[in-house]
């Protein structure tokens, strides 16, 4: 299997770790900054609580390519969710108390083990998908300093 890809980006968000870590991993918030064409549905019970499961849909006609994701790791201000499918690897969550507010840092570290995959998606997706973790941050915050 080839090395793991990590892309990580980090914005200051005006508002408490407890804001953000809601922001993050309440269901409803979270549609509010997620790319609107992923779609994220609970296996059972939507929870953020260790061992969680969630349906991570790329809305992709004709397609739809689903990611399982499971919770490995949570306390307030970190959430780190696992995946399996056609990625593997884990989406990390990180508060950071800083100053009057807080530092998030997003650090997505995958592997796609089927070449064909891997060539597509460096080709074509892995700039696009850089920009969207950036630019989801700025949703994200946007969301977590609204009154």
């Amino acid at each position: 299997m080839p090395p793991p890809q990590v892309f990580e980006h980090s914005i200051f968000i005006q508002a408490s770790v407890k804001q953000v870590d809601y922001t993050i991993t309440d269901r409803a918030q979270m549609h509010r900054w997620l790319n609107p064409v992923l779609r994220c549905e609970p296996i059972g019970d939507w929870s953020s609580d260790l061992g969680s499961q969630s349906r991570f849909v790329i809305q992709v006609p004709l397609l739809n390519p689903t990611l399982i994701s499971t919770v490995v790791e949570r306390r307030l201000g970190l959430v780190v969710w696992a995946f399996d499918g056609f990625f593997q690897g884990r989406d990390r969550w990180e508060c950071f108390a800083e100053g009057s507010g807080t530092r998030l840092v997003n650090r997505f570290e995958f592997q796609v083990p089927n070449p064909i995959v891997a060539f597509g998606f460096k080709t074509f997706a892995a700039h696009l998908t850089r920009r969207d973790m950036q630019a989801q941050l700025v949703r994200l915050k946007a969301v977590a300093e609204a009154p």
